[in-house]
């Protein structure tokens, strides 16, 4: 009965969130799609080992996403920590309440991230990676219930290896956290690519979308005058070449035309030589015999 009873659950959060993705852009339910992934992890864990990092297999529709599921003793993870891809936990972290067993559900939202997660005024320029933490004391069943950890020494490390924002300053950047009821919180980037916490949740790094634009048409202004730069350059080098293509074939023509013209003979007059007719075309020739 149990077991009928989360495939219908999987099922209902299944059919929600394909209207979800095939509705408005700005349409979003990122609880139900925890909920999916607790549902799909809940029953990868129950056929694997603990402290193995295990992919969860998603409906095709979800491929670009990527979901793992691990499950540790809090002795273990107080010790040595948790390598959830790029999400690092580091050790001496505690459990808040207190179980045996615990399990992380990771994800990668990948291409679908702004499906489901949307600050106003920013754009984000990084997949959505986050992870929650489950009681596992139960080993048959993934508890709804979340934990929260509580970090005695090093902060939480989430890394960002595909950033699209390589010519930006970190300045620029801003570490997102979405938290439960759709909250937002923000954190200044200190190193790029990497955002530190002390929660659990979904992390992003976002742009001021105003920023944004402004570099977008900063962009077209320069890519402009470069554009009009070789383009004159282009139009002067064209016209000096038409010139002498003028000038050459008006030479030519001058040319063809000396060739059948008569040939004039010179002679010397001082120190300029001078054109002279070798012979006279027409004789001239009396209008009347009569001369008085």
């Amino acid at each position: 009965m149990g077991s009928d009873t989360s495939w219908l659950t999987i099922f209902m959060v299944f059919s929600s969130l394909l209207s979800t993705i095939s509705g408005a852009s700005d349409s979003h339910d990122p609880d139900a799609l925890d909920a999916l992934f607790h549902s799909f992890a809940n029953q990868t864990l129950a056929k694997h080992h603990t402290g193995t990092l295990n992919k969860v297999p998603l409906p095709s529709n979800f491929s670009s996403i990527e979901v793992s599921a691990v499950r540790l003793r809090s002795g273990s993870l107080w010790r040595r920590g948790a390598n959830l891809s790029f999400v690092q936990i580091p050790p001496r972290v505690r459990t808040l309440p207190y179980v045996k067993r615990l399990a992380i559900v990771y994800d990668n939202m990948g291409n679908l991230s702004s499906k489901f997660y949307q600050v106003p005024g920013f754009s984000l320029v990084s997949p959505v990676i986050g992870f929650n933490v489950y009681d596992y004391s139960n080993l048959t069943t993934l508890s709804d219930e979340r934990i929260t950890l509580s970090i005695v020494s090093e902060p939480i490390s989430i890394h960002f290896p595909y950033v699209d924002a390589e010519d930006k300053n970190v300045t620029e950047l801003k570490c997102v956290r979405f938290g439960a009821g759709g909250s937002v919180e923000f954190e200044n980037m200190t190193e790029r690519n990497v955002c530190v916490t002390g929660k659990s949740g979904h992390f992003s790094v976002v742009t001021s979308s105003m920023a944004e634009e402004k570099r977008r048409i900063w962009k077209w202004w320069v890519m402009g005058f470069v554009a009009g730069i070789i383009g004159l350059v282009l139009l002067i080098v064209a016209g000096v070449i038409i010139c002498g293509m003028r000038r050459r074939m008006k030479i030519k023509t001058m040319e063809k035309e000396s060739d059948k013209a008569v040939a004039l003979d010179t002679f010397w007059v001082g120190g300029d030589k001078m054109p002279s007719a070798s012979m006279t075309r027409t004789q001239p020739v009396l209008e009347h015999d009569y001369v008085p």
